[in-house]
């Protein structure tokens, strides 16, 4: 993917798109798949960069929803689980099987359990990965050895999917773009184009780098933003009523030893009446998350000091070797886009479903879901959107379609797996000089080659792209990301054709936007 070409085909001014899709996020960019796919020209506009908010910092499951089984919502679940099967198989290099240990203290513990988690099995139809079983307290403890055994009764071993998501982000833009689609980060819609009969015919929009104004015609709108979906609901619409109950999930980074071994760890039930994980990826352990209702969603999340303290105080009593504050890695929270229901604060309880809105004047406005079903939410959204404009209809291929790296064989099961079929490329380059092979830091896995690449070939533009969601250094070990960001810079000044002021530039604003992923000082 090349900006400097996306954004010359933005700025035609003969040009006329099907559908401008606002938001580059897992909802937008399935969106633009989607359209793009069917023979729709596509154009995608996001005012940061791609998954920059939500979709970059979520809990890192594909699942069915154990916990939206034990809210009875069955149907969720079911779709939850063909969507989880089709990326499996349409992105291999990205979404794996992981098993899970749900650790059981109380009698019947294990046949209560055991039974709701044979019916999602049978839910999952042929499409599950693997059958659950109980396990006895021996059992549990190997495979979960830092697992406290006072009171252990046994466990149940169940299986999800796991992934990456800012790097599935990624292969989607690269599919997206494959398929036809401009796309364009760092891009802000600053006011919409009206057509005849107050109709929306497009947006107006500014390149945040250069500051030149867009003038984006399109039959339709597609707003998918996510947990600001309202304000562009407002923007068309002033009277419109909020339909997004934004609730923020605080997350921790912990060393591997922690969890060693192969599986995860479910604690099944919270004092707030939530599910827990804690998730071995990328060769650290995951915990999370938390439920905290927000008035607004906030740009730039933080994970706030009693999230932090009760995900570590709810670990302890599951581990022999308790987690404080000095053994963080990173710390890090994303803004859920819950559909509303009344005026209920309580966001645990809403439904992780989605909706699909058209306004007075066109705007289609694709709300809530998660990432597990993004490929259906884009699905309904395309469709809603093809009547809108008066398009042709054209059948949804992407339940079929592979994804960006699923093309060829992949390297290994180290980190360059992530990169899928890209990674004999990204090998290539690495040894194409001494100085790219490096690694940039001790105690991370990348290598200098991969802060080339992403600025030649997936469109990071800023040094927290590549800290952050090209790599998930900043997820992994934050402190280690701040100290190596001013040699990213340098290497993507290299590539980008930018001069010492862009990078001091780059240090502080790195500087300031790792304040979110760092640990509390012990």
């Amino acid at each position: 993917m090349n900006r400097a070409a996306m954004m010359d085909r933005l700025a035609s001014r003969d040009e006329l798109w099907d559908m401008l899709i606002v938001g580059g996020g897992a909802t937008g960019l399935g969106c633009a798949v989607d359209a793009a796919a069917r023979g729709y020209r596509v154009a995608l506009v996001e005012r940061g960069d791609f998954g920059q908010g939500t979709s970059s910092r979520s809990t890192k499951l594909i699942h069915g929803g154990v916990r939206y089984l034990r809210q009875g919502r069955i149907g969720l679940v079911m779709e939850s689980l063909g969507e989880r099967a089709r990326l499996m198989t349409l992105a291999p290099h990205l979404v794996r099987d992981q098993p899970f240990v749900v650790p059981v203290h109380r009698p019947g513990g294990v046949l209560f359990y055991g039974l709701g988690l044979r019916l999602y099995d049978l839910l999952a139809g042929r499409n599950r990965l693997g059958w659950s079983r109980p396990l006895s307290a021996a059992q549990t403890r190997s495979l979960l050895p830092t697992l406290r055994s006072d009171r252990l009764r046994g466990s149940v071993l169940y299986h999800d999917g796991l992934f990456d998501d800012a790097r599935l982000l990624v292969a989607l833009a690269q599919t997206a773009a494959a398929q036809g689609a401009c796309l364009a980060n760092y891009v802000e819609v600053e006011q919409w184009i009206d057509g005849p009969e107050r109709r929306l015919a497009g947006a107006v929009a500014r390149d945040r780098e250069t500051g030149q104004a867009l003038a984006i015609r399109a039959r339709v709108v597609v707003n998918a933003t996510g947990p600001f979906s309202d304000r562009l609901r407002r923007v068309d619409n002033p009277a419109a009523r909020p339909l997004i109950a934004p609730s923020q999930g605080a997350h921790l980074v912990l060393p591997r030893s922690f969890l060693p071994g192969d599986s995860a760890l479910l604690i099944p039930r919270t004092r707030d009446g939530r599910v827990l994980f804690a998730i071995p990826w990328h060769d650290h352990i995951v915990v999370g998350t938390t439920e905290t209702p927000l008035d607004e969603p906030d740009p730039d999340p933080r994970p706030r000091p009693n999230e932090i303290a009760f995900l570590l105080e709810t670990l302890a009593h599951y581990l022999t070797r308790p987690a404080s504050a000095a053994d963080l890695r990173s710390i890090f929270a994303g803004v859920r886009p819950l559909v509303r229901s009344g005026s209920s604060r309580n966001t645990a309880r809403l439904a992780r479903d989605h909706l699909v809105e058209v306004s007075p004047s066109g705007l289609v406005s694709v709300l809530g879901g998660k990432w597990t079903t993004y490929r259906r939410m884009a699905e309904d959204a395309v469709n809603r959107a093809a009547v809108v404009a008066g398009l042709p209809r054209r059948p949804c291929v992407t339940g079929s379609l592979p994804i960006h790296g699923h093309e060829g064989p992949s390297i290994g099961s180290d980190h360059w797996a992530v990169y899928g079929s890209d990674a004999l490329a990204l090998r290539e380059l690495a040894g194409s000089q001494p100085e790219l092979a490096q690694r940039l830091h001790p105690e991370l896995p990348y290598r200098a080659a991969e802060v080339v690449w992403a600025a030649r070939n997936e469109m990071a533009r800023t040094v927290e792209d590549v800290l952050c969601r090209r790599t998930r250094a900043a997820f992994l070990n934050a402190r280690a990301a701040l100290a190596i960001a001013p040699q990213v810079a340098a290497l993507m000044a290299t590539v980008l054709g930018r001069d010492a002021t862009w990078i001091d530039q780059q240090r502080t604003s790195f500087t300031q936007a790792i304040q979110a992923y760092l640990p509390p000082e012990a």
